[in-house]
């Protein structure tokens, strides 16, 4: 991950203004520790912060094409730049960056060219030609971006609200899958797939399909010119991508520089669940296993510094970002910059326990699509701000842009949980690494029940998480936050306590605004609280909150997790001979 910073249309070019635009842009620094870089045309001015990952030595920012007059500044990784290069052999190259072909890119195609790119990025391009200027976020949201106004009429970028909340009079996360044009003044969708109009797919599950895709889009992120890992937590999704990356890593570049033996990092309060899972995926793969240990003070004197960073009051965010952000400090110590991570897997297959009360295919594949479209708010800014708060990049192969079109063109009736049929949560996921003849993971693990992060890190870390805050904060206190906090009024003493922190680094109602709202129970959307009349009187985003899901369905798991595969797909041959096994 990098820092970006840009304004357009100050009006103050002075020696000030260069110095105040490189205060604001070291504000990123921790994004990008390895150099600085900034370029300034009349009024405009283009900041970076790198982490160097590919082509350390001469991929510095920003980047330009031949002749200098088009410049851009990119936080991110573009995973198919080598094919790219091949369609602008007419072009020079000056660096070995991957990011390079944007400026390439723009100046053949113009700025319609953003849909060619594969991989996470936001960038901010200076054509000094006419001084027009575009601003784009990957598909998903996967790298952060604002957009900001000043009062003098400046339009402002940057990888974090931090360097934009003193001087800009409004700001808002820059949307994803969006482009903004200064000459055709706003912003436009560049991504526009099927599942975000929410249409139902009727594709057949194809498990091979499935597999390939998810295949592909674990070799591509091992992508790098640094040393790198995998973080494992012992659960499905991260288990499976450290299993691909084993089996594909010798073939990879990155083996030639760092060995054929992959890195894995794990983070948990002493005896939690992740940490005696993940040991035992790190033996059955043959990986080098890194095990970490936090105690619940460690992580509540964190609190404030991981709002900081991760810029959210979201009280399930702060409960993840936690563990995270102290895990990536001791990943970065090992030398390590770059780590695949598994988040996305949950809401593209319904993972989330909640899902097991999904009335029909229809409610359940249209939660998907709201999950997915919300994840830049969620899991993709704790992910990316909890790790790039140490200058560690998080890549994430499920929210590959190939990979979602496959996943999320399966007819939902096979994603639903069907008891009967033997299919737990993200059946369909599991079932296409269900192989007898060369196993990815051992059967137990490919049917462990999910555990949500900060429930997977030790189940006393959220309750001492309440029980800190609830110390905090008094009953008069809670009984007044909606004159205190009229929008998004924290319902809770934990969410009371961490608005508070939040309002104390960024007070004003535009960062506030950055924030989403509404009541969750397991990290429901607010739309799927109604498909159980319980859960209103439970709403709380962990895991253990889907009342009569959590420790029933482990149990019933336990009992048909060795059979599940074979069970279901006698079933569903019986009922759809199209299914591919």
């Amino acid at each position: 991950m990098c820092g970006i910073l840009a304004v357009f249309g100050c009006i103050d070019n002075s020696q000030a203004k260069r110095s105040r635009i490189i205060e604001l842009s070291r504000r990123l620094r921790h994004r990008g520790p390895d150099w600085s870089g900034l370029h300034c045309h009349q009024d405009c001015y283009l900041a970076h912060q790198r982490l160097a990952i590919i082509d350390p030595t001469s991929g510095d920012q920003p980047l330009y094409n031949e002749d200098k007059t088009i410049i851009v500044t990119v936080n991110g990784e573009i995973y198919n730049h080598k094919a790219l290069r091949e369609k602008l052999k007419s072009h020079q190259f000056r660096t070995g960056s991957d990011c390079e072909v944007i400026a390439h890119l723009y100046e053949e195609y113009g700025e319609d060219f953003v849909d060619m790119l594969d991989g996470m990025f936001s960038f901010v391009l200076l054509d000094t030609r006419d001084k027009s200027f575009i601003a784009a976020r990957d598909a998903i949201g996967i790298t952060p971006l604002y957009m900001g106004w000043g009062l003098d009429g400046s339009v402002w970028f940057a990888s974090e609200m931090k360097a934009l909340s003193d001087d800009c009079e409004r700001f808002m996360s820059f949307p994803p899958g969006h482009v903004y044009s200064s000459k055709r003044g706003g912003l436009q969708r560049w991504y526009n797939p099927a599942w975000y109009s929410e249409q139902i797919p009727t594709t057949p599950y194809d498990s091979l399909v499935l597999r390939k895709a998810f295949e592909k889009a674990v070799v591509k992120r091992l992508m790098t010119d640094v040393p790198f890992g995998v973080l494992l937590s012992g659960g499905l999704d991260s288990s499976l991508v450290a299993a691909v990356a084993c089996r594909y890593l010798s073939e990879s570049e990155a083996a030639c520089q760092w060995g054929s033996q992959l890195h894995t990092f794990c983070i948990g309060l002493k005896g939690s669940p992740d940490l005696k899972a993940a040991r035992e995926v790190a033996d059955y793969l043959g990986t080098r296993h890194h095990e970490f240990h936090f105690t619940v003070q460690e992580g509540i004197d964190a609190l404030e510094e991981v709002i900081y960073h991760v810029e959210t009051y979201d009280v399930t965010t702060i409960r993840a970002s936690t563990p995270m952000f102290l895990m990536s400090r001791k990943i970065k110590s090992l030398g390590v910059k770059m780590v695949l991570s598994g988040e996305g897997s949950d809401e593209i297959f319904g993972g989330y326990l909640y899902f097991h009360k999904a009335p029909n295919k229809e409610e359940f594949h249209q939660e998907t699509c709201r999950k997915i479209k919300a994840l830049h708010l969620y899991d993709c800014l704790r992910a990316n701000k909890s790790t790039s708060a140490w200058g560690v990049e998080a890549r994430v192969p499920f929210l590959d842009k190939e990979f979602i079109n496959v996943a999320m063109g399966i007819d939902p009736e096979w994603k639903m949980v069907r008891p009967d049929l033997g299919r737990i949560e993200k059946w369909v996921l599991r079932y296409a690494f269900d192989d007898d003849q060369n196993p990815y993971l051992p059967k137990h693990i490919l049917y462990r029940q999910k555990e949500q992060f900060s429930d997977g890190v030790g189940y006393s870390w959220i309750d001492s998480l309440r029980d800190h805050a609830n110390q905090q904060v008094t009953d008069t206190m809670l009984a007044n936050a909606s004159f205190i906090y009229p929008e998004n009024t924290p319902t809770t003493k934990e969410g009371y306590y961490y608005r508070a922190i939040f309002e104390k680094f960024f007070p004003k109602n535009a960062a506030r605004s950055t924030v989403p709202g509404g009541p969750s129970v397991a990290c429901s959307t607010a739309k799927a609280v109604e498909w159980d009349a319980a859960w209103s009187k439970n709403l709380d985003p962990s895991g253990r909150a889907a009342l009569g899901v959590h420790l029933a369905a482990y149990e019933d798991a336990k009992e048909s997790k060795m059979t599940a595969s074979e069970t279901s797909l006698q079933k569903l041959q019986a009922e759809k001979t199209t299914v591919a096994v």
